[in-house]
């Protein structure tokens, strides 16, 4: 429920019924390629890099929208000043990369598109420990610069540490909402998802 909530979102999975608006704005019945120039950005589960590409041609291919064409130097610089690994490896193939940094390649070629919204489906699946601290740090910095991220995660813990809100998905319903600090504290959480 929570991936098919990010994909319905981002237009790629119609909506069966209800509305789904941005920025005052309905979105729902508008194909992908529009909904990204309003400026909600989906990276999707399992990074979806070309591998034959090199990092700077796989972030290059975010920018091919209306929102982001004319900025594509100056959101470039934005993005290696972010995740400067990739300015070190910007001609480097994009299979030659570790899964972190695939990720964070990922991570940048949604930046590059110039999102208000962010939505990151599982950016720490499949990595080791040390990796996730590193995504996850990515994703406070992406937030303090002013992007809205909205991420679904299984590692609760980290997610919600780093997080202002959290909303918490059952059967596809929300089921409990609130202040990242105190989801963290409510007992439900803590013996459902965190197994205290």
């Amino acid at each position: 429920g929570k991936s098919t909530l990010l994909r319905t979102i981002s237009g790629l999975m119609k909506t069966n019924a209800g509305r789904i608006s941005f920025d005052g704005k309905a979105i729902h019945s508008e194909p992908p390629e529009n909904i990204v120039t309003h400026g909600v950005v989906h990276v999707p589960e399992g990074r979806r890099l070309f591998p034959l590409m090199s990092v700077k041609d796989n972030l290059l291919v975010g920018a091919y929208n209306a929102r982001a064409r004319g900025e594509t130097e100056k959101t470039l610089a934005e993005v290696y000043e972010l995740l400067p690994r990739l300015a070190e490896r910007q001609n480097q193939l994009a299979m030659t990369l570790s899964g972190g940094e695939q990720q964070m390649v990922a991570i940048g070629r949604g930046l590059m598109a110039k999102p208000q919204l962010l939505m990151l489906d599982e950016p720490s699946l499949g990595l080791a420990p040390i990796l996730i601290k590193d995504i996850f740090k990515t994703v406070r910095q992406i937030a303090d610069h002013g992007i809205t991220v909205l991420m679904v995660e299984q590692d609760v813990r980290h997610s919600l540490s780093l997080s202002d809100r959290g909303y918490v998905l059952e059967h596809g319903r929300v089921v409990m909402e609130g202040k990242a600090d105190q989801l963290i504290d409510d007992p439900h959480i803590k013996k459902a998802y965190l197994g205290i």
